[in-house]
């Protein structure tokens, strides 16, 4: 039996759930509609994981919900405040995955040092050994 009380109905109203292309996704991140909070960890997924998540969306396998929180202001990863913008709250690791390996945008580590992804498929190693 699940027993929903009257004030969790009321929260319910403050949610909702999206389907977004992962392209929109990418390029609302890429143009900062989308923020990193200042209190995220740095991106530390390495290749393997990278490669990985790009073949389950290949593949159509589940890669999880991102999760973000409009908030009026709260202090993001570049210094600034967020004025209203999309906070990423859950999905960061993601996102950063995909920007690096698809747009071929530079990504600072667990150690601080900037790096570029670069994630080939057998049609583009082909390419390159002619």
């Amino acid at each position: 039996m699940i027993i929903i009380l009257e004030s969790e109905l009321l929260m319910l109203d403050k949610y909702t759930v999206t389907n977004i292309k992962v392209g929109n996704l990418l390029s609302d991140a890429q143009v900062g509609n989308i923020a990193i909070p200042e209190i995220q960890r740095p991106f530390v997924w390495k290749r393997a994981k990278v490669r990985d998540l790009i073949d389950s969306l290949y593949k159509n396998y589940p890669v999880g919900y991102i999760i973000t929180w409009k908030s009026p202001d709260i202090k993001i990863k570049d210094g600034k405040t967020s004025n209203g913008r999309l906070i990423l709250i859950d999905g960061q690791q993601r996102i950063t995955a995909l920007s690096t390996a698809l747009n071929k945008i530079e990504v600072v580590n667990d150690k601080y040092r900037k790096e570029r992804i670069i994630i080939l498929d057998r049609l583009q190693l082909t390419r390159q050994k002619n």
